[in-house]
């Protein structure tokens, strides 16, 4: 039995009264096995199969290749379909169910299999390796950690630095701006980019993660290292400098139909998918290129352009990465293992695309006319943008759908590349073994001689789900050892079992998040021999209907065994706010002091869909003062009560298209003074207008009238709610920032209760939301 961490040795010298008479013994340090290897893992968010170069796509992944060409390249792997669930398989080797992560962070839920909430029985890949000699860190994406946790009061332990990892930095929602991030350094807010356009965070990020790697090999080179870097693109936003997306001018002027074509007649050429193979055809819920309207292409051509740049700045931060270890004498000695994206390219953009992201967050498509005029912000911090959903099926040649829809392989086949010199002679084939993102942990345990804990921290283990890839290293022809594997996000389902596949898309489009389907006699199941039909296009389930049968019971019996019941495709209940705790309870007032910043939004009251007060008591200096007072949010949606030239202000950013601001005649007075805001919502649903007053010492002093309001989620990117600065991006065009010159003894701020009615509409609101961002 191996137990975690280990005891303290037994001393082994010689105690008596005097030193002279005493023999010491120097404490050890503890090192891994002999011969293990640095451990690296890459995982790109929201990466299409068909996408990188490496795989037969548009967009050059030089990194990529070289990890490939050095190792091997896997063209049968598997994630979940979604952010959160694959993130807690790959670090723990179980299924996502098995680890409560059934669906993203943001929508769980009450049962075992939904609720967020790792369990220590399931130990991570750092926390084993941190116990057995290695450093590790994390640099980018987490996504793993509930959000009723992710407040500046915690707790801590299932943020990174709980969860195994000596060194995080990086953000922990699904995404975040590429210009002002929400960043934490292990468990403090920070703020990098603040004072410079020239802030990139993937560049950040490699620029960290090299920094540590240098530091960990000159501070202890006899350790080895286990670096996660998972830097949250290509996930919308997709910002990227124009340099990089200019290059691909023109090249997808011929629109998505054309590039999927070209995908898979590359594919076919490399090899990566065998001759014979079957492009699967457009779902009628795409338009054709050539249908889609002409006015419009301009705009659907630019968001692709953008997006192919995001990509390929990706991999070349990446590959700065490779060269920093190369460049160490470490490359021989490092397991490098590149998972080209979480789940299938990401059709959540709308049919039109998107300009800013929380419009489709809160259900609210944008006018494509819109996105036509502002074609000159895509890819800047202007804006939050994101694709048509025709692109990400091009993305996924060649197989049917794209991520959420777990039923196919477009939403769960993913690019791999797995490089280790000292490990894998076979360097620069293929192998085609049937794999999931659970395999992962195993095959890293085998690879360092590490034996998987049965106790960790005193709490016994469950067993590792997944299995090691390691007989796949130097054996091509050997035969798969994962021979059964599930599948399920959102009702879509399908269960992998020797060779077959049964496969059930149970209805909810991605991009339509309000759909709901029912379940039971009404489905229908499809059946692919994937043993010699690569891309699920021949449906045999007419032709072998006791097959299929075979198969809806082993997904039954898997499911059981993992905890995916019970299925749910609208996420309504899961959106509830009751069904998560809240570090606040039932309250509806709170108080801010001047060192509150950086506060999530889902960690604070809501201030969306209903009436709020706020009452600041305030001490102006000689002169006046001026800066933010309260804000919440950034540029793409948000309130700000601010003085400029000592006047209060407060404006309301209706999702980056308008900015409404009332503004008082003459500044504050100097010395004590309350300034206080009433905004009193319409009410009778979401997204109504409101009517807002400014007070100064209880008197009013302006009043100003909003005629929409954002109905539930003001950013999904990591913008916060901040007392005396706005971090992040700024609400209002007054700069980043703009810290308040006076002084803020408190902020009392008080929400109305919501009625029946509209608390259930919010419900339905938060469930868009929450999809919009995984």
């Amino acid at each position: 039995m191996v137990e975690l961490p280990r005891g303290a040795e037994e001393f082994g010298g010689v105690i008596n009264p005097l030193l002279p008479d005493s023999t010491p013994v120097r404490p050890s340090i503890d090192y891994p096995p002999s011969g293990a290897p640095n451990v690296v893992v890459v995982l790109l968010d929201d990466v299409g199969f068909g996408a990188a170069s490496t795989f037969g796509g548009p967009v050059p992944t030089p990194a990529l290749d070289r990890v490939a060409r050095t190792g091997l390249r896997y063209n049968q792997f598997h994630t979940t379909a979604l952010c959160s669930p694959t993130r807690a398989a790959l670090l723990t080797g179980r299924n996502h169910h098995s680890v409560h992560m059934g669906a993203i962070c943001e929508i769980a839920y009450g049962f075992p299999g939904y609720d967020s909430v790792i369990p220590q029985s399931t130990a991570t890949i750092a926390q084993i390796l941190r116990m057995n000699g290695y450093n590790t860190a994390l640099f980018g994406k987490a996504h793993f950690t509930p959000t009723w946790e992710i407040g500046p009061a915690g707790p801590f332990d299932r943020w990174p630095t709980g969860l195994g990892f000596e060194r995080f930095y990086g953000f922990l929602g699904g995404e975040t701006s590429q210009y002002d991030p929400a960043l934490y350094d292990q468990t403090a807010p920070v703020e990098p980019s603040l004072g410079r356009d020239d802030y990139h965070l993937t560049e950040d990020l490699a620029d960290k993660a090299i920094e540590w790697i240098r530091l960990q090999k000159t501070s202890a080179p006899d350790k080895p290292f286990f670096l996660y870097f998972a830097p949250g693109a290509t996930h919308s936003p997709h910002h990227v400098w124009p340099e990089w997306s200019d290059r691909f001018a023109g090249r997808f002027d011929d629109g998505w139909d054309r590039l999927r074509e070209q995908i898979y007649a590359r594919q076919i050429e490399m090899g990566i998918i065998p001759a014979g193979t079957r492009l699967t055809p457009r779902p009628e819920q795409i338009p054709a290129w050539a249908d889609y309207d002409d006015r419009y292409k301009p705009v659907a051509r630019r968001l692709m352009e953008v997006y192919a740049g995001f990509l390929a700045h990706t991999d070349a931060q990446i590959g700065r990465i490779v060269d920093a270890i190369d460049g160490l004498g470490q490359w021989d000695d490092t397991l490098f293992i590149y998972v080209c994206g979480d789940n299938g390219a990401s059709g959540e953009g709308t049919l039109h695309g998107a300009w800013s992201c929380p419009t489709f967050q809160n259900g609210l498509p944008e006018d494509p006319e819109w996105l036509l005029e502002h074609m000159a912000d895509f890819g800047t911090a202007r804006c939050e943008n994101h694709y048509n959903v025709g692109w990400a099926w091009a993305l996924d040649a060649p197989f049917q759908w794209m991520k959420q829809v777990a039923s196919h392989f477009g939403g769960t086949r993913n690019g791999l590349a797995i490089s280790w010199p000292r490990g894998i002679s076979a360097a620069g084939q293929q192998r085609s073994q049937f794999h999931h993102i659970i395999d992962i942990v195993p095959t890293i345990l085998e690879a360092t001689g590490i034996d998987m804990p049965t106790r960790v921290n005193g709490i016994e283990q469950k067993p590792i789900e997944g299995v090691s890839m390691r007989y796949s290293f130097d054996d091509a022809d050997a035969d798969s050892r994962r021979t059964t594997q599930y599948f399920e996000i959102f009702g879509n389902r399908a269960v992998y079992h020797q060779g077959w596949i049964a496969s059930c898309f149970h209805g909810r489009l991605p991009w339509v998040r309000t759909h709901g389907c029912p379940f039971g006699d009404t489905e229908r199941w499809e059946l692919y021999r994937v043993a010699d039909d690569f891309s699920q296009g021949v449906d045999l389930a007419e032709q072998y209907p006791d097959k299929l049968a075979e198969l809806k019971a082993i997904f039954d019996a898997e499911a059981r065994k993992y905890d995916v019941y019970p299925l749910s495709d609208t996420a309504l209940t899961r959106a509830l706010p009751a069904n998560r705790p809240s570090l606040l309870g039932d309250r509806n007032s709170v108080t801010y002091f001047a060192d509150h910043v950086r506060i999530p939004e889902a960690a604070t009251l809501s201030y969306t869909s209903t009436s709020f007060q706020l009452r600041a008591q305030l001490q102006i200096p000689p002169g006046g003062a001026q800066g933010v007072v309260i804000c919440i949010g950034g540029v793409m949606s948000g309130w700000t009560l601010y003085l400029y030239e000592g006047i209060p202000h407060f404006a309301y950013n209706y999702l980056g298209h308008e900015l409404t601001t009332v503004a008082a005649a003459a500044p504050l007075p100097e010395g004590p003074v309350a300034l206080g805001l009433s905004f009193d919502y319409d009410g009778g649903g979401l997204g109504k207008g409101a009517a807002v007053f400014l007070q100064v010492n209880d008197a009013v002093v302006a009043s100003g009238r909003i005629e929409r309001t954002v109905p539930f989620r003001f950013s999904m990117s990591g913008e916060t709610l901040d007392v005396g600065v706005d971090t992040g991006s700024p609400v209002a065009p007054y700069g980043h920032g703009f810290r308040f010159t006076g002084r803020i003894d408190r902020i009392d701020a008080t929400v109305r209760p919501q009625s029946a009615d509209l608390a259930a509409a919010i419900a339905e609101a938060e469930m868009r939301a929450a999809l919009g961002a995984q």
